[in-house]
């Protein structure tokens, strides 16, 4: 998705030689070009099914060329490649999706499934459909598949409605005390690394703190409340920075993240100001889950989150869903008139962290400035 904006769709020509339309909204692979599936061959689960180095055959390689190893250097053609496989996916969902449409004529979709991800193209579902809008759960990838499975069971034995469980808020959390007894156990740790540790009981103290820090180009390790529930940081376990700097993404690419320069951060804004930030901006969007593009009297005032194509993943924020994150923001906003937060997930080059000691460990190897602890600061003396 990040890379692909960078490039130009010169391959879908071929891309179309593997996979083709049909009618009804269906659409097939050519298997000439994969190893997974033999033909005249029936698989059971009694049948020891064999190993398989490569989905794809030597036809596949002859047509794209060489697979591209791990750290070798993007080049031009897999740029436009990129570029090329998202224009044809999108092609093929909204095949997909204006038959599902004609068929049933409801005006509201939900995605789920794997796809469901793919934040680019979820952004050009309306303006490429008849549908009117557009929902995409925290989780709607094989992770959300337990959720479904627990309401189909609790409708089944109950005939109830379920709880509402789609907020992205259903991790674990610790109080402050715990966290407390977290610090106090790596007390030696901490001090060793030439940091320091003090709480402060007032939130609103804490947001504004944070909110200094920031337009001072601190970079914060933001860690509160319920962990997300998907593969998105949505707040809680997030990275922080200050999206109106220039800079802000080389820096934390090269000290925290060490990840790919073409992949974008995301700008978490207030709900209320969005329809002032984003062109045709018409639902919230709490989840991350479609890009949006930056008005262009707009963008230049936040290039730490706008993308190389003038877009940008928002996170739509509302004080009932996340109050203290809201709170962040306004804070930043009291300073800066500014109502967006720079928001990337909290981790290195491993998933999300998941624990306090994760939280700290994280912290304390790489160059984060600032680590928030529900109302525990532990800072670089």
């Amino acid at each position: 998705m990040g890379l692909s904006s960078l490039g130009k769709p010169t391959e879908t020509n071929k891309i179309k030689k593997i996979i083709n339309l049909k009618k009804n909204g269906k659409f097939e692979l050519n298997l000439d070009y994969f190893n997974h599936y033999k033909k005249n061959t029936t698989y059971s689960f009694n049948n020891t099914i064999p190993k398989i180095d490569n989905l794809y055959s030597n036809k596949f390689i002859n047509l794209f060329g060489t697979p591209r190893n791990k750290n070798d250097k993007l080049t031009n053609d897999h740029i436009n490649l990129a570029s090329s496989v998202q224009k044809v996916y999108e092609e093929v969902l909204f095949h997909i999706l204006n038959y599902v449409y004609q068929k049933y004529k409801v005006e509201n979709l939900t995605l789920s499934g794997g796809c469901a991800q793919n934040s680019l193209a979820n952004g050009k579902i309306l303006n490429n459909t008849n549908f009117k809008s557009l929902f995409v759960p925290s989780n709607p990838g094989d992770g959300g598949g337990c959720v479904g499975a627990a309401y189909s069971l609790w409708k089944n034995l109950t005939d109830r409605k379920p709880i509402n469980t789609l907020g992205g808020y259903l991790g674990n959390s610790y109080t402050n005390k715990e966290i407390k007894i977290v610090l106090d156990h790596n007390k030696d740790k901490i001090e060793s690394e030439n940091c320091i540790y003090y709480f402060l009981e007032k939130e609103q103290s804490l947001c504004d703190f944070v909110a200094k820090s920031l337009t001072e180009n601190k970079v914060i390790g933001w860690f509160q409340g319920k962990m997300e529930w998907g593969p998105r940081a949505l707040g809680n376990r997030s990275i922080l920075a200050d999206p109106r700097s220039p800079k802000i993404k080389d820096i934390i690419n090269s000290k925290i993240k060490r990840r790919e320069s073409f992949r974008p951060f995301a700008p978490s804004i207030i709900y209320e100001e969005a329809h002032n930030w984003f062109e045709n901006f018409s639902d919230e969007d709490p989840f991350m889950s479609r890009v949006s593009y930056f008005k262009k009297n707009k963008s230049n005032l936040v290039p730490g989150v706008v993308h190389v194509d003038g877009s940008g993943r928002l996170q739509t924020v509302k004080s009932i869903n996340n109050p203290r994150y809201y709170k962040l923001i306004k804070s930043f906003q009291k300073i800066t008139n500014i109502p967006i937060l720079l928001n990337t997930s909290f981790n290195e080059n491993e998933p999300i962290v998941f624990t306090l000691e994760h939280a700290l460990d994280c912290f304390l190897r790489t160059e984060i400035d600032i680590l928030i602890l529900g109302n525990w600061v532990v800072v670089r003396d």
